[in-house]
C-alpha cells in the first residue's frame, strides 16, 4: 500500500541494497515500500521522460544530478501512458518548480501514480557504490514501513525480490490492442512497429518522415505483422533480459527471412544479435543517461547519444561474422567501454542501434538512423 506524501514533510525513508548497505532520507512521491533493481541515470535533463520509458519497468532509478523537479511536470512530454520505474532516488528535489509548461510538481506526480521515492539521499556515494558493486536489488521503505523496523528483516525481503537476470518483461508493458500512428502529410510508407516497451517518440519521429506506423503487441504473430502490408518492420525498445524473450528472437527471424527492411533500438538490437546467434550479458551496470559517447564506425562520426540498457549483445569488434542470413558486423561501438552498440546486415537489408534516436530529452545526433531506415525502404520498394 501507498499514500501521498509532500517533499517538504520529515516522513523517514530509507533505501536498502542487497548487499546491505543502507541510505537513510525522507519521502519522495507515495509512502510506502517498493523493491527493484537499482540503476542510476545521468542525464541532468529529461527525467520526465526517464520516468515514462517502459524500459525502466522494474527499476529502481537513482538521479546523479543533485537537483531533480526544477521544471516540473507537463502532459506533453510523457513517453508512455504511466510512470514505469518501480522507485526514485533524488539529493535535492526542487521546493517550487518553474517552467511555463509545468501544470504540478513531480512530487505530486510520483504520489498520484502511487510511485514511491526517497530524497536527501547522497546519491554520489550511492552512484559510485553501484559502479563498484554493481546494479542490484534494492528496497526503498517509508513512512510505517521504517518506524520501528528490524534493518536485518528490511534487507531479507529485498534479498527475496526477483532478479533481473531471466526476466521476461516486454509483454507486461505492451500494447494489448493495435493501434496506428498516421504519417504527417502525404503517406509515403508504411512500418508495422513490434511493441516491446515502445517510446511515444519514436513513431513520431517515423510519422515526421511520412511513415504511417502500425503498433502492434509483442505477442504478434508473422502473420498478423504482415497482414498491415509494411514497407518496413520495427522492434522497439523494452525492458528485461533479452536472453529470455523467445517469441520476439523468433518473430524477428521470420521477418529476416523474407527480407523486409527492418531496424531495432535498444532492445531490438539485442532481439537482433539473439536472432542472427550472438548471445547477450548483463552490464556490470549498465549505461543509462543522455551522454554517453558512441562511434558510428561506418562513417567514423562520433555522437552523444541517449541510453537506457543493462544487457548487450556479446558480438566481435574485429570481424564481419557468418550468420544464416548472411555477413553480419558491429555498426556502433560506445567509446567509454567498447561495448556492443549497433548491428547491421551486409547481404540484407537490416540493422539496429542499442541507444535511442528518438531521444525526445535529446540528445540529437542520432536522428539520422531514422533517415537510414527510410532509405533502405525506399530502396528495396525501387
Amino acid at each position: 500500500m501507498t499514500t501521498p506524501a509532500r517533499s517538504a514533510d520529515r516522513t523517514p525513508a530509507v533505501l536498502v541494497l542487497e548487499d546491505g548497505r543502507t541510505f537513510r532520507g525522507r519521502a519522495y512521491g507515495a509512502v510506502g515500500e517498493t523493491f527493484g533493481e537499482a540503476v542510476f541515470n545521468t542525464g541532468m535533463t529529461g527525467y520526465q521522460e526517464t520516468l515514462t520509458d517502459p524500459s525502466y519497468h522494474r527499476q529502481v532509478v537513482v538521479m546523479t544530478a543533485p537537483h531533480i523537479g526544477n521544471t516540473g511536470v507537463n502532459d506533453e512530454d510523457p513517453e508512455s501512458r504511466r510512470i514505469w520505474v518501480a522507485g526514485y532516488v533524488v539529493r535535492d528535489p526542487a521546493r517550487v518548480p518553474s517552467n511555463w509548461r509545468s501544470v504540478r510538481t513531480l512530487d505530486e506526480e510520483l504520489a498520484a501514480q502511487g510511485v514511491v521515492g526517497i530524497s536527501g539521499v547522497d546519491t554520489r556515494a550511492l552512484t559510485r557504490h553501484l559502479r563498484e558493486r554493481g546494479a542490484m536489488r534494492v528496497g526503498v521503505f517509508s513512512g510505517p514501513a521504517v518506524r520501528g523496523a528490524d534493518e536485518a528483516a528490511l534487507l531479507a525481503r529485498v534479498q527475496q525480490a526477483p532478479q533481473m537476470s531471466g526476466a521476461d518483461l516486454c509483454g507486461e508493458v505492451a500494447t494489448t490492442e493495435p493501434y496506428v500512428v498516421p504519417a504527417h502529410g502525404t503517406r509515403r510508407l508504411t512500418v508495422a512497429a513490434v511493441d516491446l516497451g515502445i517510446k511515444g517518440m519514436t513513431p513520431h519521429r517515423m510519422a515526421e518522415r511520412g511513415i504511417e506506423v502500425h503498433v502492434l503487441p509483442a505477442h504478434t504473430t508473422l502473420e498478423q505483422l504482415y497482414a498491415v502490408r509494411p514497407d518496413g518492420v520495427f522492434f522497439s525498445n523494452g525492458p528485461g533480459d533479452p536472453a529470455a524473450a523467445g517469441h520476439p528472437v523468433e518473430l524477428m527471424r521470420g521477418v529476416l527471412e523474407r527480407g523486409t527492411p527492418l531496424f531495432g533500438i535498444c532492445f531490438g538490437n539485442q532481439i537482433l544479435g539473439r536472432a542472427l546467434g550472438f548471445g547477450t550479458f548483463k552490464l556490470k551496470y549498465g549505461h543509462r543517461g543522455i551522454n554517453q559517447p558512441v562511434q558510428d564506425r561506418t562513417t567514423g562520426k562520433v555522437e552523444v547519444t541517449a541510453h537506457n540498457h543493462g544487457f548487450a549483445v556479446d558480438a566481435p569488434l574485429d570481424r564481419v561474422t557468418d550468420t544464416p542470413y548472411g555477413r553480419a558486423e558491429v555498426s556502433h561501438v560506445c567509446l567509454n567501454d567498447d561495448v556492443v552498440e549497433g548491428l547491421r546486415l551486409l547481404d540484407r537489408p537490416a540493422f539496429s542501434v542499442q541507444y535511442h534516436p528518438e531521444a525526445a530529452a535529446g540528445p540529437h545526433d542520432a536522428a539520422y538512423l531514422f533517415d537510414r531506415f527510410v532509405q533502405l525502404m525506399e530502396g528495396q520498394r525501387a
